[in-house]
């Protein structure tokens, strides 16, 4: 049976302005708005996305184990990583603070991660697994992807920091650089990933 899809009717969405055009005859294709480049499917989607999962993957290392902030007072100076942070919100009472942080930091990056591995993996196989599933999992990856968790991190650790010392000094860590590679890379792989392959061992099963 075959599928009415929009690629077999010609209609093609400018990633631009978002305007559906209709293909018409062979050739390079541009944008009857605003001339961009079309493209029925991402070019080398899956290549691209892999590339930005893996660097993420590799920065997500010394983001979790190098120091993301110096911070230097009259009295002393400290370091803290992500996870050493979390443990003094905890300790001073900051429970809150400290979930959001774990949370933000470390579990949602982390789930990124194995997401778009899921995605990518099942979409090289032509899985035709739930894909339903898949498809709500894109778009909530994507959907999370838009929110920095710099800030919520930075944040909450400098609160917690003036409330029992008179701060002379912050500067950011390796980790923080590290940290904001892996936010940047994971959103550039969900951006990367063309959705549209995971209905395609669907539709190579009914046609």
């Amino acid at each position: 049976m075959n599928i009415a899809t929009a690629a077999r009717r010609g209609m093609v969405l400018c990633s631009a302005c978002r305007m559906i055009n209709r293909a018409a005859g062979s050739g390079e294709l541009a944008c009857a708005r605003c001339g961009a480049h079309l493209h029925f499917r991402k070019p080398n989607s899956i290549a691209r996305s892999w590339a930005f999962l893996v660097a993420a993957g590799i920065f997500y290392i010394p983001a979790n184990l190098l120091p993301v902030l110096h911070t230097g007072s009259i009295f002393q100076t400290t370091t803290d990583t992500i996870m050493s942070g979390v443990v003094h919100l905890w300790v001073t009472g900051s429970w809150v603070l400290a979930a959001i942080v774990f949370v933000a930091s470390i579990v949602v990056p982390g789930a990124k991660l194995i997401s778009m591995a899921v995605l990518l993996t099942s979409a090289q196989r032509r899985s035709r697994w739930r894909p339903q599933a898949r498809a709500r999992l894109y778009r909530a990856t994507a959907y999370i992807g838009r929110w920095s968790m710099v800030d919520i991190f930075v944040g909450a650790t400098l609160v917690a920091l003036v409330q029992f010392n008179l701060i002379a000094s912050i500067l950011p860590g390796p980790g923080a650089i590290a940290f904001g590679a892996v936010v940047v890379l994971t959103m550039l792989a969900s951006q990367s990933f063309d959705p549209r392959l995971t209905w395609d061992g669907l539709e190579e099963a009914r046609g």
